[in-house]
């Protein structure tokens, strides 16, 4: 079986996270061959990736959102639009459900420059007319550039070349989302969707967050996201998750029930499960196994610790993992300074099977999550958890309905400083107590949690598919 995976800003360029999940998932499928359809941001990452790809990785299509802006427009390109074109654009423009077929037609086979298609009188035409209706008080060059700046990697990223596939299996909806639609409409073949989080709520988290958008066009941001969604909500064959909320939210954003599956994720516990504990050196040991991301909310965390220190004297925070963020690492690394920490290291990335020996419990401290690998991970090596009150976090720290191994660990509301440096205290004032709830995770990971049970999982939906069988 041929399958395209289709993944944005994540594998093969970074580690962690789903980057981890994936080359696992790859490696673990040796039966099939894979097809990566990436998206990055800059093209200057082209061909730099963390991982020495699986052998049954056969082929590598790389598309870069910069890329987009080096397009240019071509005075010769003229454009005359059908009133079918100018609906769909037009409702592209509003993001109000756009017929996608007429859009994927425009630049497959027709092959529209975006950049002078954005530069045409028939662009400004229906987009001044939007204007006068929808935004009659703000700049027009405002709305123009936001608006250019949201549709040009779109247009751009439709014009791709298609990979040839039995499956196309999207990690995201947003554009990794539309690449597989636009792969379901030009070849026929069926889509997967599998969100390890939900997209577009993310997106909405960081736009109402964000600096760079304009407070006039935040709405109109989330509402573009939200489209982005919809439409491989649409056309997928099936639509997975990792846990009961995240599918319900699914359905909630249009999702049809009958297509939905839940599947957890699942990590080798047999790396993990033998791990021994910390020797007691009169220190309490804290891990956190996080990307450097503004999302991962480092910032809090620092600053909770800060307030451990102020508690107790005997605390080391071990920050281990990757940079996705350069200048937040920075921003991190100067805060870090300013409060004169000294118990605070950033080790980078390192085998986390190796140094969970130097720890007695980690902390996540997430914005948003859907069911954080790190957690699993700390789990079954028996070692509780300090998380915010993110995706499943929950779930996993107290249990599902039919889980009964007992609490492994406390929940802190994101963002929350003071709350997050009392939970840790309450972790760190009994050895005994971290070891029952390590214990607990540990049990709950073994019987629910386990890589075999998930990859099952997912080959039964590339059979089902493509056999019309289940395993």
């Amino acid at each position: 079986m041929r399958i395209c995976l289709i993944l944005e800003g994540s594998y093969p360029y970074t580690y962690g996270g789903v980057a981890t999940w994936m080359h696992g998932y790859i490696q673990a499928l040796q039966e099939h061959t894979f097809i990566l359809w990436v998206i990055g941001a800059h093209a200057k990452d082209k061909g730099k990736y963390k991982y020495e790809l699986p052998s049954n990785v056969k082929e590598v299509h790389e598309v870069f959102l910069d890329d987009a802006l080096k397009v240019r427009a071509r005075k010769k390109d003229k454009f005359k639009l059908s009133d079918d074109e100018k609906e769909a654009i037009e409702k592209l423009i509003d993001c109000e459900r756009p017929d996608w077929k007429i859009l994927f037609d425009m630049y497959q086979k027709r092959h529209y420059n975006p950049a002078s298609f954005l530069m045409s009188e028939e662009f400004l035409e229906i987009l001044t007319r939007l204007c006068k209706e929808k935004y009659p008080y703000v700049a027009f060059a405002e709305t123009f550039h936001t608006i250019r700046s949201m549709l040009l990697p779109v247009l751009y990223l439709i014009g791709s070349k298609i990979p040839e596939a039995d499956i196309y299996h999207t990690i995201c909806t947003g554009y990794g989302g539309l690449l597989a639609c636009l792969g379901n409409y030009m070849t026929g073949k069926p889509i997967i969707l599998s969100e390890h989080g939900i997209y577009s709520r993310e997106r909405e988290e960081e736009i109402i967050r964000a600096q760079w958008v304009i407070p006039a066009f935040k709405r109109h941001w989330i509402k573009f996201f939200y489209m982005l969604s919809d439409v491989v909500y649409k056309r997928a064959t099936f639509i997975s998750c990792l846990f009961e909320n995240a599918n319900k939210i699914q359905v909630e954003l249009g999702a049809e029930p009958s297509k939905c599956r839940v599947i957890p994720n699942g990590i080798r516990y047999e790396r993990f499960c033998n791990i021994p504990y910390k020797e007691d050196d009169g220190f309490i040991d804290i891990g956190a196994i996080i990307r450097i991301a503004q999302i991962k909310d480092v910032k809090t965390l620092i600053y909770a610790f800060h307030e451990l220190t102020g508690m107790r004297d005997n605390v080391r925070l071990h920050i281990l993992g990757g940079i996705d963020d350069e200048e937040y690492a920075e921003e991190c690394y100067q805060l870090v300074e300013s409060l004169e920490i000294k118990n605070l290291k950033f080790v980078g990335q390192v085998d986390v099977v190796k140094y969970m020996e130097k720890l007695d419990f980690t902390v996540l401290t997430s914005i948003s999550e859907g069911q954080p690998l790190s957690v699993l991970e700390s789990f079954a090596s028996g070692r509780p958890v300090v998380t915010t009150d993110v995706g499943c976090c929950r779930e996993l720290i107290e249990g599902a309905s039919d889980d009964f191994f007992g609490t492994a660990g406390f929940i802190v509301p994101p963002m929350h400083r003071e709350g997050l440096a009392k939970a840790m205290d309450k972790m760190c004032s009994d050895r005994q107590v971290r070891i029952e709830m390590g214990q607990n995770g540990k049990r709950r990971v073994e019987k629910f949690f386990q890589h075999p049970q998930m990859m099952k999982k997912y080959n039964s939906l590339y059979n089902e598919i493509y056999y019309g069988v289940k395993l």
